[in-house]
């Protein structure tokens, strides 16, 4: 008796569901491990990469180091707090991938912010933090062995004062090396404002934070990831977006107008689509790739005139 007692555990754990299912051969290996070599080549997040891939790839070209900037904000009740990271890591990724010659960089998930207690989904540096940290990672970057570093971000905090410092700083130091720093503009100002023009010629409300662009672009990158809660985009208005020309510059005292609504919106994200996202979305490659190709040509031509 005591013998069948001892063999029940082993008859008991024999007839476990998942032992009855095991494979009768070797599972075949994950979809990673199967990446072919066509689709390595197509590595640009020094992230994923492992060192020899990152070596490999500066050694085929791939010497400019694309650094974008994120931010960790509230962004209305509809979209995510890490919207700008969330969002930046697409837009590097594929910049770097249309560029050909660059590797897109780990994307940092701070800018200059203020947390803020009403709505608590910022969590902030100064301007002077975002600085050394840039003027750091440009260092580490020329360390490591490229030849050029770009700075760009998809928050509007510390633009374009801080960049531009810290790019020009760095450029003097790295100039006489043949090594260069730049600030990619662009990609953030000239883009939204040319969006924006864009939206208000065609009827579409003017907004700024957490409205139409950001809403729109969550939406065509995230998919059903559950960057934007899709059931809050239909009541998803704030308050009035100022004229473009008077943004920064604080909220204009009008006795008349209605009471701040105070969540998170700055204009009306209602008529936020995927399909408007894509347009941001593209708008923001064009315009960084061009400006980027513009930096090295005319790094080349000065160059070849020395």
């Amino acid at each position: 008796m005591r013998r069948l007692f001892a063999v029940l555990p082993v008859l008991a754990l024999a007839a476990h569901p998942a032992l009855a299912q095991a494979p009768a051969k070797a599972a075949p290996a994950p979809a990673a491990a199967r990446q072919s070599a066509a689709a390595k080549k197509d590595l640009v997040e020094f992230e994923m990469m492992t060192w020899p891939e990152v070596k490999a790839a500066m050694a085929a070209g791939k010497t400019t180091a694309l650094f974008y900037t994120g931010g960790t904000e509230q962004r209305g009740p509809q979209n995510v707090n890490g919207g700008h990271t969330l969002m930046g890591r697409e837009i590097v990724r594929t910049i770097a991938q249309r560029l050909g010659n660059a590797i897109a960089m780990p994307v940092l998930a701070y800018t200059p912010n203020n947390a803020s207690a009403d709505l608590p989904g910022t969590i902030g540096l100064t301007p002077e933090l975002l600085g050394a940290i840039l003027e750091r990672v440009t260092e580490q970057a020329m360390t490591t062995g490229f030849k050029n570093v770009v700075l760009m971000g998809d928050h509007g905090g510390g633009q374009p004062a801080t960049y531009a410092e810290v790019a020009k700083k760095m450029d003097a130091k790295y100039a006489p090396e043949g090594r260069h720093v730049y600030f990619c503009d662009e990609v953030y100002a000239k883009a939204q404002g040319d969006f924006d023009k864009w939206l208000v010629e065609h009827g579409y409300p003017s907004s700024s934070h957490a409205g139409i662009p950001d809403t729109s672009t969550m939406l065509y990158l995230g998919g059903d990831k559950g960057w934007v809660r899709k059931d809050l985009v239909a009541t998803a208005e704030g308050d009035p977006a100022p004229p473009r020309e008077a943004r920064g510059r604080g909220r204009q005292n009008d006795p008349n107008a209605p009471p701040r609504k105070n969540n998170g919106i700055t204009g009306d994200a209602r008529r936020s689509t995927a399909a408007l996202g894509k347009m941001a979305f593209d708008i923001k490659i064009d315009y960084a790739v061009k400006q980027i190709q513009g930096f090295l040509a005319n790094q080349t031509k000065t160059t070849a005139q020395k």
